[in-house]
């Protein structure tokens, strides 16, 4: 794969059955971490040592294995040392929540564009030696000494950026979707289990996974409250997703969200907020999907569609109608997630709350500002997790199914016919960006 372009992204956008008759649930064959919440692997607690040093002349595959494994652990008087990883409208975002909500500070930072890396670099006090450009910035970032590192570029880029991470022994924050392919799916997969072996943290940035409501309700739902599933309704209405064309191959790169092998389409790129929810609360791979959609021209630029639509067939017959689109003005914005039992009811929006009506009905609550909350939450647990040696790393493999299962979705809508899941992952398609004239 080509180096990569760092940028940020501007766009905002369980436990096993305990009760009642539940599908099967369906794995996808990708790689398991090998530990559970509360510890790495072979490893019951990791103390606080010291800052590790990086050590010098050794490869970055050498170094994550020998120094990974005394893995860094937050003294009460250190501050966490960060690298961010895409300096746009997000990655500054966040970057202040990082310094509002925890003790780290920023010490490098990459993007294409020098502009955003020297923007940033001033605004966090991020050294000139230290403020990476072109293609390559995020590997000369990763050969500084630094603990961990924020990815909020598109997520063409994520796979690669976050392989090359682990491989150097750090820690990884990363915004989703994970990535716009099965490739890049299956290499998030595989370097979330190589965390975990190596004594890291590898968390993906969904702020429902990281909300109580959510959690209850997906938790009661796992225990049958709601009976055996019997279907579902996953919607994404937006009306955004309007902006000008590039002036230029590079200022293309500023305005990725358009452009399909970037941002993998919109059904990857913000709909996989609504498609992960319902994968969790039925906690299965679908095993087919049939898909349809297309453009009506309301963008001005780009490749991707306007709208899309697809019905998502799970184990046990449970039947998920999945509806999303963008660019039409007066559109309530949503994202809800409704899904139906024998017994009752699980109905949820990101912008509003979350309930369970029924036999066993439970109130849940209100989710005012969850974008920021979420995210505050997550940047907590990232930061108490690497100070206390917690790498189980529980984010990878629903993100993971999550993704592939937008991407099916997507899948099936080209080719507007029912694709299984089998079909897409032996397929393993690919989606190619052409970075030809770009900086390296």
């Amino acid at each position: 794969m080509n180096e990569l372009v760092q940028f940020s992204s501007d766009v905002q956008g369980g436990s096993d059955d305990a009760g009642g008759s539940r599908p099967a649930r369906r794995r996808s064959g990708l790689s398991r971490a090998p530990a559970a919440l509360g510890g790495c692997a072979g490893s019951t607690s990791l103390g606080r040592p010291t800052r590790r040093a990086f050590l010098a002349g050794a490869g970055a595959a050498a170094w994550a294995l020998s120094s990974a494994s005394a893995a860094r652990s937050l003294e009460a008087s250190a501050a966490l040392e960060l690298g961010m990883i895409g300096c746009g409208g997000r990655g500054n975002w966040i970057a202040d929540l990082f310094l509002k909500n925890a003790s780290c500070r920023f010490v490098a930072c990459a993007d294409y564009y020098p502009d955003r890396a020297n923007s940033f670099g001033e605004r966090f006090g991020v050294p000139a030696s230290r403020r990476h450009t072109a293609l390559s910035g995020y590997r000369r970032l990763l050969d500084g000494k630094l603990d961990a590192v924020v990815i909020e570029t598109p997520p063409y880029f994520h796979p690669e950026q976050a392989a090359a991470a682990v491989d150097a022994g750090r820690h990884v924050f990363i915004a989703k979707p994970i990535a716009v392919d099965v490739p890049g799916c299956r290499t998030i997969d595989e370097s979330g289990a190589k965390a975990t072996a190596n004594r890291l943290v590898f968390l993906v940035d969904y702020q429902t996974r990281n909300n109580e409501h959510y959690r209850e309700a997906a938790r009661r739902v796992h225990a049958g409250d709601i009976g055996e599933l019997v279907c579902g309704e996953a919607r994404y209405p937006w009306a955004g997703g309007r902006g000008g064309a590039p002036a230029n191959p590079e200022d293309r790169l500023r305005l990725w969200y358009c452009i399909r092998a970037l941002s993998g389409d919109f059904i990857i790129e913000q709909n996989v907020h609504t498609l992960d929810v319902a994968t969790w609360f039925i906690d299965a791979d679908p095993l087919k999907a049939h898909g349809a959609g297309g453009s009506k021209g309301l963008r001005t630029y780009g490749d991707i569609w306007d709208h899309f639509s697809a019905i998502f067939t799970f184990p046990g017959d449970v039947v998920l109608s999945f509806n999303s689109v963008q660019a039409i003005p007066g559109v309530p914005d949503a994202i809800p997630c409704r899904i139906y039992g024998t017994k009752g009811v699980v109905d949820t929006d990101y912008f509003s709350h979350v309930w369970i009506r029924g036999e066993k009905p439970y109130a849940g609550g209100q989710l005012p500002g969850l974008y920021t909350t979420g995210a505050v939450n997550n940047i907590k647990d990232f930061c108490r997790f690497i100070e206390e040696g917690r790498c189980g790393n529980e984010t990878v493999k629903p993100s993971v199914r999550s993704n592939l299962t937008a991407i099916l979705g997507r899948t099936a809508a080209y080719r507007r016919r029912t694709v299984t899941w089998d079909e897409m992952m032996a397929e393993n398609e690919r989606l190619v960006l052409d970075l030809e004239g770009l900086k390296s």
